[in-house]
């Protein structure tokens, strides 16, 4: 199958899309994270008890995480079906009003445990919204792109991620610094107001944009997959697998930026809360630059070289950056936390947008990747309540957790080993189990 080229210009348009999109989805999607380790112990949970409402904060985190393999199975398939765009945009609103929502919830003060009720169920459709997000922006970018190109164009939405992630930090620098009362009454929910925005710039971007060619000419030669669920167990259950091993390599990215901030801030270590937002901010402004050489680097070399560098040297770096932390030293956590998340780290984060897609065909990409990474990602999310315990009473046992996050790491390697070589094969014949050979047709639906 061969797609011809009437969308000119579209891979950088695309890429753009992604880029901004993502980060603005994650924007919504970081700040409940620099919230739940710096603000809703005291705000939604009982305060008589620090190292509980620290715990259940951190679980509200992953609560997201949890909905988010709900959310893929619903955004795949209607992904596959209906095309790549019409997710994205919908994915968008959604974390805007979920968000934005969040910001105006009242406290435990006001309405008891009911506030922490509601807290979660805005987290859920956060979730649900993210679940669908990176899959049809990364099945966007991937189909758009030029063949010898792939890594480098999917790269911008882990790109947008990490600027997202950015943002958050430098929104969440300046109101960490407001005073207690102000910052636990009102400065806490600024953040979340301007979701509105967000979800308002996202929506123009990507409804500018083009169906993707790859699926424009499925849709009108093949038809689309009726059930592209059942067709993606029966013919990619094994990349299914590899890419939910794969992807519980974000649980690096968790514990940086959720545990980790909430153990240098605590009494144990005693970082200020501002200075450590800092070292967040600095990690992800050097990702921004590394994400794309990395995935350009896999165009050249392939994906399973540049995916395993970043897997196995993250399990080694955590070690390295959770240890300056507890020496209380700001310029080493600094240095390290930059190397650690800004370079390492982000050999796997910005080759798995390729790696992962590559995996399956046009007609179920994005359910495939939806699937895989969030089944992964859910795990991921709830590394940092794991971490919270690990950590002991005291929440003090960094190389605990450090050993936790490499044990984390260990599936994507294995992952990555086992899987094909991808980055030189043409872009009709991803997906296929035998490169070369095209794979029986599945009932498609015009």
């Amino acid at each position: 199958m061969s797609v011809p080229d009437t969308h000119a210009g579209q891979p950088r348009k695309a890429a753009m899309a992604a880029w901004i999109g993502s980060a603005l989805e994650y924007y919504d999607f970081f700040i409940y994270g620099s919230a739940a380790a710096l603000i809703f112990p005291e705000v939604f949970f009982d305060e008589s008890d620090p190292a509980t409402a620290t715990l259940l904060s951190l679980a509200t985190f992953g609560v997201a995480y949890a909905a988010r393999p709900v959310g893929a199975l619903f955004l795949g398939h209607y992904g596959d079906r209906v095309g790549r765009k019409k997710i994205m945009v919908f994915t968008l609103i959604l974390m805007g009003i979920s968000t934005f929502l969040i910001g105006c919830l009242p406290t435990r003060d006001q309405v008891g445990t009911l506030a922490p009720v509601l807290l979660v169920l805005c987290r859920v459709l956060q979730g649900i919204s993210a679940a669908g997000e990176q899959a049809s922006a990364n099945s966007m970018t991937l189909e758009h792109a030029p063949p010898h190109r792939r890594g480098f164009f999917t790269s911008f939405t882990l790109s947008g991620t990490q600027g997202g992630q950015l943002l958050a930090t430098l929104v969440f620098i300046p109101i960490a610094a407001l005073p207690e009362k102000q910052l636990m009454s009102w400065g806490w929910r600024v953040p979340f107001w301007m979701s509105v925005a967000v979800a308002v710039v996202g929506y123009v971007i990507r409804r500018k944009l083009d169906e993707t060619p790859a699926f424009e000419q499925q849709a009108a030669t093949e038809g689309v997959v009726k059930l592209p669920l059942a067709v993606l167990l029966r013919e990619h259950w094994a990349d299914v697998l590899r890419v939910i091993g794969g992807a519980l390599v974000a649980s690096v990215s968790t514990i940086f930026t959720v545990w980790a901030l909430s153990y240098a801030t605590s009494d144990s270590v005693g970082m200020d809360k501002s200075s450590m937002l800092w070292v967040g901010a600095l990690a992800n402004l050097v990702a921004l630059g590394a994400i794309p050489l990395w995935a350009t680097l896999s165009d050249r070399i392939g994906r399973r070289p540049v995916f395993l560098a970043g897997a196995a040297g993250s399990a080694v770096t955590m070690f390295l950056y959770l240890w300056a932390i507890s020496t209380g030293s700001y310029p080493l956590t600094l240095l390290l936390g930059v190397v650690a998340f800004g370079v390492v780290y982000s050999a796997a984060n910005g080759v798995w947008p390729s790696f992962y897609g590559e995996m399956f065909s046009t007609r179920v990409r994005l359910s495939g990747m939806a699937i895989g990474t969030q089944i992964g990602f859910a795990v991921a999310g709830f590394a940092v309540t794991f971490a919270a315990q690990i950590a002991g009473p005291d929440g003090d046992d960094w190389s605990a957790v450090a050993l936790f996050t490499a044990a984390l790491c260990v599936p994507p390697v294995v992952a990555a080993l086992s899987a094909r070589e991808t980055a030189k094969v043409p872009t009709e014949q991803l997906g296929e189990r035998t490169v070369g050979q095209a794979a029986q047709p599945a009932k498609v639906t015009a």
